[in-house]
């Protein structure tokens, strides 16, 4: 089997246990899609652009999802400190919430790996992944000052 679906397989696995989290709290309105781009929203905020790269896809898909977003009440636009004429996207109350509802779902799974596979294994898995990051991950530079 390719690489490309080994890695890809556990990682829908990670996304519809945070779909049954969120669903588990009530947050039953969040789509795969918007939870996509609501998980890239950095801390202190980000442009839509930048949402846009992080999830591949289109500024006008990422805009969408970011209005859906902001209508259920997850995120809040407002404006960019560092620019007056361009708006921040960043997680409003409810958004912070549903990312603390995500967390036991997400450390559900890893025990359940963490079981099949063993702490050795895990740990290689989580340093190796980790190293990958560092030559794939285009977004690394801009949020650890690395590369």
């Amino acid at each position: 089997m390719p690489l490309g679906v080994l890695l890809f397989i556990p990682y829908r696995a990670l996304e519809a246990a945070t779909m049954d989290g969120l669903a588990r709290a009530g947050y039953t309105d969040m789509t795969i899609a918007q939870a996509r781009i609501a998980a890239r929203i950095d801390p202190g905020g980000s442009r839509v652009t930048r949402l846009a790269e992080a999830a591949q896809v289109t500024k006008q898909t990422a805009g969408f999802l970011v209005e859906q977003l902001e209508r259920a009440g997850y995120v809040e636009r407002v404006p960019d400190p560092t620019d007056g004429r361009a708006r921040l996207v960043k997680l409003a109350a409810r958004g912070h919430a549903a990312r603390q509802e995500i967390l036991p779902a997400l450390a559900e799974v890893e025990a359940q790996w963490l079981a099949h596979i063993g702490p050795e294994r895990m740990a290689h898995l989580r340093e190796t992944l980790t190293m990958l990051r560092e030559i794939a991950d285009p977004f690394l530079k801009d949020r650890t000052g690395l590369k």
